[in-house]
């Protein structure tokens, strides 16, 4: 079963269930879904979005969510954080999972390794390394950090 479909039986079963909260963030997923379709068309593609350029949307738009939430935490707006948390939480159900941060440190010293990197001056093919191959599963954000320490 393709993510897309995965998404919109939840979200049948939430509009049965009358859920607010998961039908609007669902409703918002799949709009940004389709709004990827309509982009794609326009594009030349004829085909719907596959997986990948859900999950891609699925990380914008968690990304999005975290840096309201850090606004509202700053600011003291409890219930508008408690909102973003819980669309968080919906958009994390259909990610892949993130590797801990152990696994990330022993990914980046392998891959340190195997590209001969020495200085931060290598970051950039350490990181397209990690694109390559962890893209969906890894934390860039933490990787970031974790190779600048390994690096220094």
């Amino acid at each position: 079963m393709s993510l897309r479909e995965k998404i919109n039986q939840q979200f049948n079963a939430a509009l049965k269930n009358k859920n607010k909260t998961l039908v609007s963030t669902l409703r918002l997923i799949l709009a940004a879904i389709k709004e990827r379709d309509i982009a794609n068309r326009a594009g030349g593609k004829k085909e719907e979005v596959k997986d990948q350029e859900i999950i891609r949307v699925l990380q914008k738009m968690k990304k999005q969510r975290q840096d309201s939430a850090d606004l509202y935490k700053k600011g003291g707006r409890q219930e508008l954080l408690n909102i973003e948390e819980a669309e968080i939480k919906i958009i994390d159900t259909f990610l892949p999972k993130q590797l801990s941060e152990e696994e990330t440190k022993k990914i980046c010293k392998e891959i340190i390794e195997s590209v001969g990197a020495s200085s931060v001056k290598d970051m950039g093919k350490i990181m397209g390394t990690l694109k390559q191959k962890y893209s969906d599963s890894i934390d860039f954000s933490k990787a970031n950090i974790i190779i600048k320490g390994l690096l220094n």
